[in-house]
């Protein structure tokens, strides 16, 4: 069977992590790759779920978040923030919420 070359972009830390549990497991990363490739096409799917915290987001809920603050941010009198006054504001609601 002829081989090819699969490059992947990872995060450096990741990747010593993932290759020190492959040796664990008495492999290297390639064939830990190898492994999950070969279950993938097996089971025609991911073979372990993936899904997102947040469920039933859709473009028309999301929109109609978007409006309701807007509206809100209208009836407190604060439609001329500028991107700058804004992050302002994300920043302190983070700090408030790390307390």
């Amino acid at each position: 069977m002829a081989q090819a070359t699969f490059s992947v972009r990872m995060d450096e830390t990741l990747k010593k992590q993932f290759d020190a549990l492959c040796q664990e497991f008495g492999m290297n990363t390639s064939t830990a790759i190898n492994v999950f490739a070969r279950a993938v096409v097996r089971q025609r799917k991911i073979p372990f779920e993936i899904s997102s915290p947040e469920s039933n987001i859709t473009r028309e809920g999301a929109m109609q978040a978007f409006m309701a603050l807007r509206a809100q941010a209208k009836d407190n009198g604060i439609t001329d923030m500028s991107l700058e006054d804004i992050n302002k504001e994300i920043n302190l609601a983070r700090m408030e919420a790390d307390l």
